[in-house]
């Protein structure tokens, strides 16, 4: 049977949250639209309902990502997380067509806008749900580090701005009486989360393609790494550095004297694995131990050392 970390399975309950917020924004902001007709809201109510699809993808990723390693995966399977903030950002690009197809229409023939107090009021509400949200993903998603979350969070952030945007611009339009204010407001909405897609869509991508860990987390390993050659006169090299969802990776070359046992060769790499995981958690540490002077110890610093030993 496939098990599941407690902490990790823990964070499937942000994901059900943002369903039920997602679930409660679309009704109201539909009962916007209805009251007013304003593409400005049936826009903001769009991008709802991409919510709650992500939040359902969401749902998925975080209790796929949250399986334990096992024969066919043995690096775990958090990078499923990917998937979800790459599906999160492909959907804002559709409900962002859908903005732009229907502020056409709109602007082409305008439509005065009806019960504005009662609509603005509604979609304020939605946007009073949607910001707590996101404020409660942001933190989940920086303590945990997860990717799906902090996606979650994000977008959940641009429709707040969004939906304070359309109400601002919807109260524009009932006090000027200028009707094709509301579908220009409506493109603007759908430019802005388009770049909040393709945003979502590039980080997926990158996290896919293996990228390696953040500057900050890598001078931290430097930090380590630096102590090391000071206090014991050893030497690395070959350092990769990867991240996969929650997970992060680290491989190094430990270049140590040749007049060194096995053993104090050994002992010093158990240590130093030891530190780079106290400094970061969740870190898995792969070591390869050389003998300093050895010139084929440094014959192996290219990134991918299988094709450089097909060259000799």
């Amino acid at each position: 049977m496939i098990g599941v970390a407690p902490e990790n399975r823990s964070l499937t309950r942000f994901a059900w949250l943002t369903i039920a917020a997602a679930v409660a924004t679309i009704g109201l902001k539909a009962g916007a639209y209805l009251l007013t007709g304003s593409v400005g809201l049936l826009s903001d109510a769009l991008e709802s309902v991409v919510n709650l699809v992500a939040g359902i993808a969401t749902l998925v990723a975080l209790w796929v990502a949250a399986r334990e390693p096992d024969e066919e995966h043995a690096y775990g399977h958090t990078k499923a997380e990917y998937f979800s903030s790459g599906l999160e950002g492909l959907l804002i690009l559709v409900a962002a067509g859908s903005i732009i197809w229907a502020a056409i229409t709109r602007l082409i023939d305008p439509v005065p806008i009806e019960r504005v107090g009662a609509g603005l009021i509604v979609s304020l509400l939605a946007t009073v749900v949607n910001g707590g949200v996101a404020w409660l993903l942001f933190r989940a998603g920086d303590r945990y580090r997860s990717i799906a979350l902090r996606s979650n969070a994000r977008h959940l952030m641009t429709d707040v701005w969004t939906s304070v945007g359309v109400v601002v611009a919807v109260g524009l339009v009932a006090v000027t009486g200028w009707n094709r204010l509301d579908p220009v407001i409506a493109l603007i909405v759908a430019a802005n989360i388009s770049w909040s897609g393709a945003v979502l869509v590039n980080r997926s991508v990158h996290g896919l393609l293996d990228t390696a860990l953040d500057v900050e987390d890598s001078e931290r390993l430097e930090v380590v790494l630096a102590r090391y050659r000071e206090r014991y006169g050893v030497r690395m090299h070959a350092l990769r550095t990867r991240q996969a969802g929650t997970r992060r990776f680290m491989s190094v070359h430990v270049l140590v004297p040749g007049e060194w046992t096995v053993r104090r060769g050994h002992d010093l790499l158990d240590q130093l694995e030891h530190d780079l995981r106290q400094e970061l958690p969740d870190l898995t540490v792969m070591t390869h131990l050389e003998p300093l002077e050895d010139p084929a110890s440094w014959d192996d610093m290219h990134l991918d050392r299988g094709q450089r030993q097909e060259s000799w």
